[in-house]
């Protein structure tokens, strides 16, 4: 059942509704349609390079959420980085990207789930290197807010 929320039409919202992720309302952003399917990818496993459907990276994640959402991206972190709208932390919502490090040596990124914390394909052991929510204070070094 992982893999069937690949788009988002009447038989997939469904599936959403049953796993518990997403209300009907908020399932119609593209914002909470990329979260939601980061969600289900949950316990996946982190592999440098991976693009999914069984392992992914962390741009390899967000580059597949915002694509099954309609609204495809670049495939790295430091090109997401560099064609999103850069905004506040103030501003975040679920949905949108959070990256870390420089703005020229940007080395991860996740997508803000709420509550200060972010889905993401996580290269630390300590976290079992899968996708995994975690809050974004684990991370050190800089951060950066954006939104597709």
């Amino acid at each position: 059942m992982k893999r069937a929320i690949a788009t988002f039409g009447t038989a997939a919202a469904a599936a959403v509704l049953t796993l518990g992720l997403a209300t009907p309302s908020s399932a119609a952003t593209l914002q909470s349609k990329a979260l939601t399917y980061a969600k289900v990818q949950l316990g996946e496993p982190y592999v440098y390079g991976a693009e999914g459907p069984n392992a992914w990276d962390c741009s390899g994640l967000t580059w597949a959420a915002y694509k099954a959402s309609g609204h495809p991206i670049t495939r790295t972190a430091q090109t997401q980085f560099n064609h999103v709208q850069h905004i506040f932390y103030s501003q975040i919502k679920p949905g949108d990207l959070v990256f870390f490090g420089g703005v020229h040596s940007i080395s991860h990124v996740g997508i803000y789930a709420g509550g200060g914390k972010i889905v993401n394909a996580n290269t630390g052991a300590y976290r079992g290197r899968k996708v995994v929510t975690a809050p974004i204070s684990e991370y050190s070094g800089q951060r950066h807010y954006g939104r597709v």
